[in-house]
């Protein structure tokens, strides 16, 4: 399994340092390098991408006002010199934070740690077909993933609605989802929807249909969504 990630590191000295650790990991793939924190989210935004080494302290736009920009968030390691900034990355759900000077050990645990995320999620895709196991309010129910039509917020639960009109409701969060479900397929296009695209009947202007439901196309979300209709060569 490759794990395609890019830099956005504004100290060349860093930024070389972290790209030479990238080529000495054999399951990391390096797309690109940025020193603009503003160029490596429109990359970002057009580019599927797995993981970003982030850094914190950049002129144009920090890194934790890049990450709160995005919609839909690739793994991320923050890399930065303040440790006062670990809190809020973490509440960012980031998967690690290296603090500066860190060796290549370190960053090789951290590696790892999104690796095994990865493989976590390459596991649920393999068992049963293709299902996921979701806490409801009383039990664990185990949904295949290609029944799921679209999910629904709703306060602190999620809805999933399947093809068999039979929802789950279950206590999880929007984020575990975005990263057990595949990419290619599952987006999410507001902040209390999550739609699977081989599910959709029609785009109306910003209005999805799927049968009679229709859902709403959130304006923050609408590049991530119609870039991926792109990719599948559905545009």
């Amino acid at each position: 399994m490759t794990i395609s990630c890019i830099i956005i590191e504004d100290e060349p000295l860093a930024a070389d340092k972290l790209e030479g650790y990238v080529k000495r990991s054999p399951y990391l793939e390096l797309k690109e390098k940025f020193c603009s924190s503003l160029e490596g989210l429109k990359y970002i935004k057009e580019n599927p991408v797995d993981l970003i080494f982030l850094d914190i302290q950049m002129d144009e736009m920090t890194g934790i006002e890049l990450l709160e920009s995005l919609s839909q968030k690739p793994q991320v390691i923050l890399t930065t010199a303040y440790q006062e900034y670990a809190l809020q990355g973490y509440e960012l759900h980031v998967s690690d934070y290296l603090l500066k000077p860190f060796d290549f050990t370190r960053f090789l645990k951290a590696v790892e740690k999104v690796y095994g995320e990865f493989s976590l999620r390459a596991q649920a895709s393999d068992v049963h077909g293709g299902s996921l196991f979701v806490k409801t309010e009383y039990r664990i129910e185990q949904v295949p993933i290609d029944t799921i039509r679209y999910i629904e917020g709703m306060g602190d639960y999620l809805r999933i609605h399947t093809v068999d009109g039979k929802p789950v409701m279950c206590l999880q969060k929007f984020a575990s989802f975005e990263a057990a479900l595949p990419r290619n397929n599952f987006v999410r296009v507001h902040k209390s929807y999550l739609v699977a695209i081989d599910k959709i009947n029609s785009i109306e202007r910003s209005i999805i249909r799927m049968g009679e439901v229709r859902i709403p196309i959130g304006k923050t979300y609408q590049d991530k969504f119609f870039a991926l209709l792109g990719k599948r060569g559905l545009l």
